[in-house]
């Protein structure tokens, strides 16, 4: 960083110098009971057991072995169900000819048969539970809200008629019980879910007849079969470090999200049929080996011919960039501010920083990226490919730079707006839930044009590990609260996930020593308040990262410091073998703490000029502070986020550890090793919370200066 950039900033040093502290926290918060009324004196479990008119929902509990937390500690909202509501479902799955295995595996057409099926009862109760929060139908019975399950898939409710209906269904029929852990709604329906895969669901929506057509005509429609892993999954240790066991997946969902341009949005481009469609294909990626570094490196020909299942036939690439690995509602695309994570305290945006995430594409070895620049408005927006001039660089220090460096960019496939609840287009389907993921329809035409590697993704690049390890999404882990991981140990510790070794596609472990654990969303000096780590005698892993245009960049990891943490040393290779891996550095000891003079932090709040000078030396020792955009634990005092335009602790608390820069290449792969140095100690551990790729174009400038956020 360049001091002479930062001249006569007097104004903006003495503004933020005048900023409050905040108080450190490292743990997650209990659930807050002290508002709840209770009128019966007896939990959900025991109101569901004692009504008669119950007893096949309270059976369903029972198999799920959800009844113990609902007799149990913890906030419940509990949609239950009657008898003749469960005896209809049965009807309906056994005789569903849609169904993806025969009779949605039930043995019979009766109620004993579906109370046989663990799956299918596990399925039903998460569906009709939420943790965490008791909603009564005042909050219910808002017109097209979207009420997120313990299952991670949204059901509908809607009041608009004076009864609130569940998807259009299921109706509250005796609402508002209030029970000492929340709140229990009788309704006359099992909620609906949708059975459908995402091809199958899309053909049936005339709104969207031009893509679906695309899509089935580029075969891309089969590669959205998938719905889950073919592995039985078994774990040797899910015991945390204290001993307590944590819940682990048993098995691993696959799906999709799928963005999807309405004809009417196609028709303001020209494009009115699947023909005018393909000329459009055409015409966008008839010439990509021009910028697509993929092909160009692997030497591909791009085709404007017939065959649309060809991989690098224009239409098919057109239809692959809408598709990505990861199956998302629309709250869920970025890690957006909401009532589930105010109410946790967990959501920890601070001055000004805006949730942002990329995600691969089945466009080869593409990535876009999905942006809320106003995560306070009650219209949260969500852009695809938002671009705004020198994005992660700015021209004052503190901030993200004057608005003046950072107008709007403008072009084709830039700023394409996603239709959502709250900011959508009339009679035009959106947030669309299938068997396997979600559908999105969008406002414009989302290509991977020349703009999206030369302007998009030309910046400082942040990938969180839960966002490019899909798993994490598919499963519902991701998003989940430590309310909701509770309810699915059975009561047991919910901080913390483990995983079997064999768990994720990208993350290979050479050794069965190492101990996969996941950091639910809490009070933690992380991005977006999570982290993937892990510890083992002998830990040894590689994590597969993200596709990045070519060109040479600094690479960095988080980590904090920790008197547990482990001395690790780094790799990079182009395969995940072993001989293929280059040594990174020295070794890294997080056992350090931040003052030490290996690594020199000082408070940057204190000085003079806000840590310029003090960065620099930092950098020069190898490190980087952490983020001005996220609070290590914000507080709220009334429901609003009051964090905002504080002080940022984790700047000061947590860092970056930078490596040389070096060549990476859209066509290769980069697996990063992570092996510990120090054995005798099965339980120090290492972190992969997120990763950063800064093009050294932008590092090296002496107008500007990478920002802090």
């Amino acid at each position: 960083m360049k001091k002479n950039l930062f001249k006569n900033m007097s104004r903006m040093v003495m503004a933020l110098a005048a900023v409050s502290t905040m108080t450190l926290a490292g743990c997650n918060p209990e659930p807050d009971e002290s508002d709840l009324f209770t009128a019966t004196g007896e939990t959900a479990a025991d109101f569901i057991k004692r009504k008669a008119y119950l007893s096949s929902f309270n059976n369903i509990l029972a198999k799920a072995g959800l009844d113990r937390n609902l007799s149990a500690y913890g906030v419940y909202t509990c949609f239950a169900p009657n008898n003749d509501a469960v005896e209809a479902y049965v009807k309906k799955l056994y005789n569903d000819t849609e169904a993806k295995t025969p009779h949605n595996g039930l043995a019979e057409e009766s109620v004993e048969a579906l109370i046989a099926n663990d799956s299918l009862c596990r399925d039903i109760a998460l569906y009709h539970l939420l943790a965490s929060e008791a909603m009564t139908t005042t909050d219910i019975g808002i017109a097209s809200r979207n009420i997120n399950t313990m299952l991670r898939i949204p059901f509908n409710s809607d009041g608009s008629t004076g009864k609130i209906m569940l998807n259009k269904s299921a109706t509250i029929i005796q609402g508002d019980s209030i029970v000492t852990n929340g709140v229990v709604h009788v309704i006359d329906s099992v909620i609906p879910r949708n059975t459908r895969l995402i091809a199958e669901e899309l053909n049936r929506m005339s709104q969207f007849s031009i893509f679906a057509e695309a899509l089935e005509i580029t075969g891309l429609a089969d590669s959205l079969a998938k719905t889950r892993k073919d592995v039985e999954y078994t774990i040797t240790d899910s015991k945390d470090t204290n001993g307590d066991e944590l819940y682990h997946p048993t098995e691993c969902k696959v799906m999709y999200t799928l963005f999807a341009e309405p004809n009417e949005v196609m028709a303001k481009k020209g494009i009115n049929n699947l023909q005018d469609l393909i000329q459009y294909a055409n015409s966008i990626y008839g010439s990509a080996s021009d910028w697509y570094d993929y092909v160009r490196e692997k030497g591909i020909t791009i085709s404007t011919g017939d065959d649309y299942t060809n991989r690098f036939n224009a239409l098919n690439m057109f239809v692959a960039y809408h598709i990505l690995y990861a199956g998302m509602p629309e709250d869920e695309l970025v890690y957006e501010r909401s009532g589930k994570w105010q109410k946790a305290q967990t959501w920890n945006f601070c001055n000004g920083g805006q949730p942002f995430d990329y995600y691969e594409t089945m466009l080869p070895n593409t990535i876009l990226k999905i942006w809320q620049p106003e995560p306070l408005m009650a219209k949260k927006t969500l852009y695809i490919n938002r671009c705004i001039a020198m994005n992660t660089l700015t021209d004052e220090v503190g901030t993200m730079g004057s608005e003046a460096m950072h107008p709007l960019i403008t072009g084709e496939g830039l700023n394409v707006k996603i239709n959502r609840t709250s900011d959508k287009q009339a009679n035009i389907p959106w947030n669309i839930q299938t068997f396997n993921g979600y559908i999105h329809s969008i406002q414009d035409m989302l290509v991977y044009t020349e703009n999206v590697p030369k302007k998009v993704l030309h910046e400082r690049m942040r990938f969180d590990s839960t966002t490019f390890l899909v798993e994490f999404i598919n499963n519902g882990i991701r998003m989940s609260s430590y309310a909701e991981m509770q309810a699915l140990n059975g009561g047991g510790s919910g901080g913390r996930v483990a995983f079997p070794l064999n768990y994720f596609d990208n993350v290979v472990s050479y050794t069965s020593e190492n101990r996969f654990r996941y950091n639910i969303k809490g009070a933690y000096n992380a991005w977006q308040s999570d982290t993937f780590q892990g510890w083992g005698n002998g830990y040894d892993l590689a994590i597969k990262l993200p596709p990045i245009p070519t060109g040479t960049y600094e690479f960095r990891i988080f980590y904090t410091p920790m008197d547990h943490g482990g001395m690790m040393q780094f790799y990079m290779g182009n395969s995940k073998s072993q001989q293929s891996m280059m040594a990174l550095d020295i070794p890294l000891d997080v056992r350090i703490p931040k003052d030490d003079p290996r690594i020199g932090s000082t408070p940057f709040y204190d000085e003079d000029d806000l840590g310029i000078a003090s960065d620099q030396a930092l950098r020069n020792r190898g490190y980087m502070r952490g983020l001005y955009s996220y609070v290590d634990h914000p507080e709220y005092q009334d429901g609003n986020a009051t964090n905002h335009n504080m002080r940022s602790d984790a700047r000061n608390a947590s860092f970056r550890k930078l490596f040389q820069p070096q060549m990476y290449r859209q066509s290769d792969e980069h697996w990063f090793r992570i092996k510990t140095v120090i054995t005798g100690n099965p339980d120090l551990k290492w972190q992969f919370d997120y990763i950063e790729f800064i093009p050294m174009d932008l590092l090296n400038r002496d107008d500007v200066a990478e920002d802090w956020f």
